[in-house]
């Protein structure tokens, strides 16, 4: 299994980027995909999660209006949209595979993130002002 993230770099102050996540070694249609990143010295945080066979989508309050999940089934890839970025959304930002119980559990209650099984090796965001 590998999710590869790309799409990462450097942006000013309500620049926008599109992160790109490519799944595979696992069936894309049964799995949930999830969002997270890391700030410097800060605990992981979910972001966002697809459950393309359940047609759910999930964006944290954090991300909210400014920040947009989607898929590409076609190409196995899941993307994640950040328009009007801050200098507070510079992180490394990971996609994770797992059942839709693990992503939905780990985004959305900001618990048990050790039961994820399958992350990529994340994309460094910085922001500046």
């Amino acid at each position: 299994v590998q999710l590869v993230e790309s799409g990462g770099g450097l942006v000013q102050t309500g620049g926008s980027l599109r992160l790109s996540c490519v799944v595979s070694g696992l069936p894309f249609e049964s799995y949930a995909i999830g969002w997270f990143r890391q700030a410097p010295g800060k605990e992981r945080e979910g972001i966002s999660y697809i459950i393309k066979r359940a047609g759910d989508r999930y964006i944290s309050d954090s991300a909210k209006g400014r920040f947009t999940g989607s898929s590409d089934n076609a190409q196995n890839t899941v993307y994640l949209t950040m328009n009007n970025l801050k200098p507070g959304d510079t992180s490394v930002y990971y996609c994770a595979a797992d059942t839709p119980v693990v992503i939905v559990t780990v985004v959305m209650l900001g618990r048990e993130i050790d039961r994820v099984e399958f992350w990529g090796k994340g994309a460094l965001v910085t922001v500046s002002s």
